[in-house]
């Protein structure tokens, strides 16, 4: 009868008399048999139900905290390991610096960055990371890592850092007249400038990126050179920044192991997409410094399908066809011969740095030579081109699919105005 009532209170939990059951035989377990189908069992299993949503709920939190405070141990060892000279702040002090983020110099793909100034009297840039957990934090050791340990004057240097919770931060040098790209590619209200200037800019850039292959204790590998990270001084000194797709390796690996394509759509290097014509080393950030170089010599992009002749849709390949045939470049109105003197030379550089396969490449080093030295001493190296084994016949025959070239999306980054970002 106990056990009847149970099931029957369970399948029915509606008010009934038990008075008017035939067999009145046990009547009082009958009844308790109901209460506790009725009332007790269905709170019983209701309590376990919430205990179980609860204890699930708490190993959600659980995981999803380790998750994020595992991205932050991975920060906070390497910074504890790491015998950097740049100053730890607390976030409190970077709000201060930038006056509560008032002054906001660009915006990239990792976050934006701020004018901030220290207690001491100098102004600086603060580049405030709000994806840091897209690859557990990678990007900001990548940063902290390579220019924690740089010193040199065409290099950006980094002040300080800071880790606190979620918020981590980068502290630069403030450089004034921020990134090249609004200097060749020049804006309106922008003043030029002239090719000895250009010219000194360049040296000092390869300069900067021969220091970072073969200067340093490690073999620091950019991946980015673009005109948006190279800032510039007061004085206009160039200095290489951005180090977020950095990588480092020992100084005597002359290939290097890269899962995936990493940097900016028209300054990739090649061999970064095809396997066959040699593996990634340094020669990778030579093809970017080529084409940067390039666009600096030309004071234009690289790719332009607006170009008023079709043959210089791709400008290498006209520039090439310039030399060939003897000649005259005609790329500025206004300029002296000296200054033209110059350019020829920085095309020339450029030429040897984008070949197609690394192994025609000189090194940062050399490069740095070639541009020290005299235009007639330089040799015009084979024709750049696209893609291996490429059948090239004319200008106007260039596929139009390679407009993707003059794409300046950053892999990984975005481009800022003021670039300490990519960002890819």
């Amino acid at each position: 009868a106990y056990l009847r009532g149970i099931f029957i209170g369970l399948g029915s939990r509606i008010t009934f008399s038990t008075r008017q059951l035939d067999n009145p035989v046990g009547l009082e377990y009958f009844d308790g048999g109901i209460f506790i189908g009725r009332k007790v069992i269905p709170i019983f299993v209701a309590a376990r139900f919430i205990f179980g949503v609860t204890v699930l709920l708490v190993l959600f939190i659980y995981k999803w905290r380790r998750r994020h405070v595992s991205m932050y141990d991975n920060i906070e060892n390497f910074l504890l390991e790491s015998n950097l000279n740049p100053i730890r702040y607390e976030y409190k002090e970077i709000k201060k610096m930038t006056g509560g983020f008032r002054v906001k110099l660009g915006q990239g793909g990792f976050g934006a960055v701020y004018k901030g100034k220290l207690r001491s009297g100098p102004d600086v840039a603060i580049k405030m990371l709000t994806k840091t957990n897209v690859n557990n934090g990678q990007d900001f050791i990548n940063e902290v890592a390579t220019i924690g340990r740089i010193h040199h004057v065409n290099v950006v240097r980094l002040v300080g850092y800071c880790v606190e919770g979620k918020k981590s931060a980068l502290v630069y040098e403030f450089m004034p007249n921020g990134s090249l790209d609004k200097y060749i590619f020049p804006k309106e209200g922008v003043v030029p400038l002239s090719y000895e200037k250009i010219y000194e800019i360049s040296l000092g850039i390869a300069r900067g990126i021969a220091y970072l292959h073969q200067g340093c204790d490690m073999q620091i590998l950019h991946f980015d050179i673009k005109p948006h990270n190279i800032l510039l001084d007061e004085d206009f000194v160039p200095k290489v920044s951005d180090f977020g797709l950095a990588k480092l390796y020992p100084v005597n690996d002359s290939i290097v192991p890269l899962t995936a394509a990493r940097g900016t759509l028209g300054y990739m290097a090649p061999e970064l997409f095809y396997k066959n014509i040699g593996g990634v080393s340094y020669k990778a950030d030579v093809y970017s410094f080529g084409m940067l170089l390039m666009e600096m010599a030309g004071k234009r992009k690289n790719m332009n399908p607006n170009a008023e002749h079709s043959s210089q849709h791709y400008f290498p390949f006209w520039i090439y066809d310039q030399f060939k045939e003897e000649k005259d470049i005609e790329i500025m109105e206004d300029v002296s011969e000296e200054g033209m003197t110059i350019a020829k030379k920085m095309f020339m550089v450029a030429l040897w740095c984008i070949q197609l396969k690394p192994s025609g490449r000189p090194s940062m080093n050399k490069v740095v030579e070639m541009l020290e030295g005299k235009t007639e001493s330089l040799e015009l190296p084979p024709r750049p081109s696209f893609y291996p084994n490429e059948n090239y016949k004319h200008h106007e025959e260039i596929d139009s699919d390679q407009s993707s070239w003059g794409d300046s999306a950053s892999i990984g980054h975005a481009s800022t105005n003021y670039s300490l970002d990519s960002s890819s």
